[in-house]
């Protein structure tokens, strides 16, 4: 199921960190050994990481899973 509020689905913080460490999409899909697409997907909320792939990112951004990866002020 999609929903509807894509907006909500996009990872704006890891996209902010990554151009905070002067990172384009691909050096950022290098470091982690996956391909630029995957993480522009992640960006734009239309794909889901592995916990060690958002671990991985992680440690390169130079941030904590809480930072980038879970939602604070969503819905219950």
């Amino acid at each position: 199921m999609n929903m509807a509020s894509a907006n909500s689905n996009k990872n704006l913080r890891m996209k902010s960190a990554r151009a905070a460490k002067d990172m384009s999409q691909k050096d950022l899909a290098d470091a982690v050994d996956v391909a630029r697409q995957t993480i522009n997907a992640i960006e734009l909320g239309e794909y889901n990481p592995s916990i060690k792939l958002c671990i991985a990112i992680c440690k390169i951004l130079g941030k904590t899973l809480n930072d980038l990866f879970w939602e604070e002020n969503s819905h219950e």
